[in-house]
């Protein structure tokens, strides 16, 4: 498991552009992908009524598979998706329920890749991603940002974080 990475797909459309950009990523790198809109997860909740979703199975294979978790979302006002948001949500049930499944996401590293229309954004929409990274004990790489019109270019599109 040394070193193996996944990126881990938080996109509401099959072949919308984050989706091409992850899909050129993994064919130029070989990284590994998991669509999480292949996936029932569920929020977020106290009661924890949706342990039995597929939130669980699919954080400990990851846990078990990767070291380094790349998180590709496009830009939703102003922030992550909604599916990717859901997921982060739900790293509360490691800290409560599956507390040990939760200890191994210490010493992991991660990643974001995001996509809009835009050249640039704002560095604070990385702030999720870093501070849920310092709290878990996990290492913050670095983010690329893409436009999606980047789709209609020639350049290779290369992640310089990994």
């Amino acid at each position: 498991m040394e070193g193996k990475k996944v990126i881990i797909l938080g996109s509401s459309r099959k072949n919308g552009n984050t989706t091409r950009i992850v899909d050129e990523i993994s064919k130029d790198t070989g990284i590994d992908v998991i669509d999480l809109s292949d996936y029932n997860i569920s929020y977020y909740d106290y009661e924890s009524k949706n342990k039995e979703d597929d939130f669980l199975p699919l954080i400990r294979r990851i846990l078990e598979q990767y070291d380094t978790l790349i998180f590709a979302t496009p830009i939703y006002w102003y922030n992550m998706s909604g599916i990717m948001k859901v997921f982060f949500d739900r790293f509360s049930d490691l800290i409560r329920i599956e507390k040990e499944t939760g200890r191994k996401l210490r010493g992991k590293k991660i990643g974001v890749i995001s996509n809009s229309h835009d050249n640039e954004i704002e560095e604070s929409f990385y702030i999720p991603f870093k501070k849920s990274a310092d709290y878990l004990g996990m290492e913050y790489l670095g983010h690329a940002h893409f436009n999606a019109n980047i789709l209609n270019q020639t350049t290779k599109i290369e992640l310089t974080f990994i």
